[in-house]
């Protein structure tokens, strides 16, 4: 079993939809928190974060950070949109890293669809 677990809610997306996912650690070590990072794969735009663990993020980020602290059962839950009208499918690119001390421990990486 890995270290990190990244589920979304759904495998294609539409524009301004909301996309749900879920992450559980079970690294059994010490570490600081789980940074996501996306990339929308032939395009220059970017993923826009809404929220995790039902708190709003009210100013755009490139990549989310959630603290352990903020991970009740060493899980977490986040929103995020993709605000561009695409001319063409994409592919969504999110991957979820376990940090310690500015280092990753692990990762793993999930693909969606970005459709018009």
């Amino acid at each position: 079993m890995k270290d990190i677990d990244l589920k979304l809610e759904n495998s294609s997306v539409k524009p301004r939809e909301i996309i749900k996912a879920k992450i559980h650690v079970s690294y059994p070590g010490r570490y600081d928190g789980v940074v996501v990072n996306t990339q929308i794969l032939n395009s220059n735009h970017l993923i826009v974060y809404r929220s995790y663990n039902s708190k709003t993020i009210s100013q755009n980020v490139s990549r989310l950070f959630i603290n352990k602290n903020d991970m009740p059962q060493n899980s977490a839950e986040f929103t995020a949109s993709i605000e561009f009208e695409p001319k063409e499918p994409h592919d969504v690119k999110f991957r979820v890293s376990i940090i310690q001390e500015h280092k990753e421990i692990e990762s793993t990486i999930l693909f969606i669809k970005l459709i018009p």
